[in-house]
């Protein structure tokens, strides 16, 4: 495992892989590692000829009153997990690598950036959008490995790179859960053992959903008070949104029909997590 940091140099190294035509698999990572990482690179893995894996934490994604001092960056960890899942090099690039003093560039989807997260985080997805573009321009990967608990993000650079043409397939993989069904996720390491268990009511909320729909349960409106009910049993729980929405275009549905993703993003104390599903009807 190689691990480097400017851009150029990760850039160099992998064009003998571009031009032997092995494919590259790459998963973006803001660090903090955990099995929903490594699901995404076990599955690149098995894909793949050559692993990239970025860690970078990107400032450009946080607002001013968000976690981006204190978000957990436990790199020996992390490079000791890349180098026992075989990853062939880890991208570490320095802010000033990837922002430079005068930059001014930034890349915005418009319309599926201004909903759920979007909405309590403005500005959010243009760093998103703007980070991936660059690391996609660097490595130039064949396929970019993605979560599906960060499904708006991952919709987000889908649409991204079919509307930019940066030849790149972009996969979503499966949530990955906890055995209690809390799904994993870097912040959840800022909740206590009592929030911890708080934070379950994301997934029971998720389930309630789905169990009502597949009852035959057509509303909207019903199915989201329904989770509200439940989630306000917590007295550690602030919702920040609730939403139904069509998978694809992220628009409000009136009626469950087709593919649609159930998504929340809920406070639990100090900790603001997300989760969803999708549901096929």
């Amino acid at each position: 495992m190689k691990t480097i940091k400017p851009p150029l140099v990760l850039y160099n190294a992998l064009k003998k892989s571009r031009l032997s035509g092995s494919s590259i698999g790459f998963v973006p990572t803001m660090g903090a590692l955990h099995a929903g990482h490594i699901s995404l690179i076990r599955q690149a893995r098995q894909e793949n000829a050559i692993i990239v894996v970025s860690i970078f934490v990107n400032p450009a994604q946080f607002g001013p009153k968000e976690d981006l001092k204190k978000y957990p960056r436990p790199l020996n960890k992390d490079l000791a997990l890349c180098r026992k899942e075989r990853v062939d090099f880890v991208f570490l690039p320095s802010i000033k690598d990837i922002y430079s003093e005068d930059f001014s560039t930034y890349v915005s989807v418009e319309k599926l950036s201004g909903v759920l997260c979007g909405i309590a985080r403005p500005g959010h997805f243009r760093g998103v959008a703007t980070i991936v573009t660059k690391l996609l321009n660097i490595i130039q990967p064949d396929v970019i490995y993605l979560g599906q608990k960060d499904a708006q993000q991952a919709i987000i650079i889908k649409k991204m790179a079919r509307d930019l043409n940066i030849p790149v397939k972009v996969k979503i993989m499966p949530t990955v859960r906890q055995s209690d069904g809390l799904a994993l996720s870097s912040r959840n390491a800022y909740l206590d053992k009592k929030e911890r268990l708080d934070a379950l009511v994301l997934s029971k909320a998720l389930s309630l959903a789905k169990l009502l729909v597949n009852s035959g349960a057509k509303s909207p409106l019903r199915i989201i008070s329904r989770m509200k009910q439940l989630i306000s049993r917590k007295k550690n729980a602030r919702i920040d949104y609730i939403a139904i929405v069509d998978a694809a275009s992220l628009k409000p549905v009136r009626k469950i029909s087709g593919e649609c993703l159930i998504a929340l993003a809920v406070r639990i104390g100090r900790t603001r997590l997300i989760d969803n599903i999708i549901v096929r009807v």
